[in-house]
């Protein structure tokens, strides 16, 4: 996927300002190979640990899946399973008197944007992740959605300070399961595998 021709040049799902479109093609420039590229992807897309990566890419480095913006300095090779959560992502350039900084950002790393038509694991981990997870995250602890059942079933375990805490069967009931069947009227209910006979790490015993 050399030729731009032989690539899916697509819509911008991320926007790169003028002055990283200028900052990086000086980079590029300085790299002495004819047709380097910048990449970017994402490490561990959607989970916690999400981190959006910027990187040089010789020619034939980009992967064959990987999606081309073509841009009036520079070509950016996008990985294709990162897509999803570039949405809304923003590469600035902000010069100063140290020669300034390269900055990403993006709101949808760790999840990515769901909407009514999206998988309804999609929209259960969204809610979980923007919702759910940071009230728990206080205390420690966070709830991942394992899988769901083919009666539409969400089965869930809850880790960290929420595993083996008195309090579980509350914040089940009255906080997660209310807020996902309100929010998601498809899903029939709301099932804990977690072992809650360990409790090194409840918050609350």
């Amino acid at each position: 996927m050399s030729e731009a021709s032989e690539a899916e040049v697509i819509s911008k799902p991320l926007q790169i300002t003028e002055s990283a479109e200028n900052y990086l093609a000086e980079l590029l420039a300085k790299q002495n190979v004819e047709g380097m590229s910048v990449r970017v992807f994402i490490t561990q897309p959607g989970t916690p640990y999400a981190e959006t990566c910027l990187a040089y890419s010789r020619p034939g480095e980009e992967e064959a899946t990987d999606e081309l913006v073509e841009l009036e300095k520079i070509r950016v090779y996008l990985e294709k399973n990162s897509l999803p959560f570039l949405e809304e992502a923003v590469v600035d350039f902000n010069p100063d008197r140290m020669g300034g900084q390269l900055t990403i950002k993006a709101p949808n790393a760790k999840m990515p944007k769901v909407s009514k038509d999206s998988p309804l694991a999609d929209q259960i981990n969204y809610i979980l992740y923007s919702d759910i997870n940071p009230g728990l995250a206080a205390h420690g602890g966070e709830i991942k959605l394992i899988e769901i059942t083919e009666d539409q079933i969400a089965i869930l375990q809850f880790g960290g300070g929420c595993q083996g805490c008195s309090a579980v069967d509350l914040t089940l009931k009255d906080g997660v399961e209310k807020t996902l069947l309100e929010r998601l009227p498809q899903l029939k209910g709301i099932r804990d595998v977690t072992d809650h006979s360990v409790k090194e790490n409840a918050f609350y015993k």
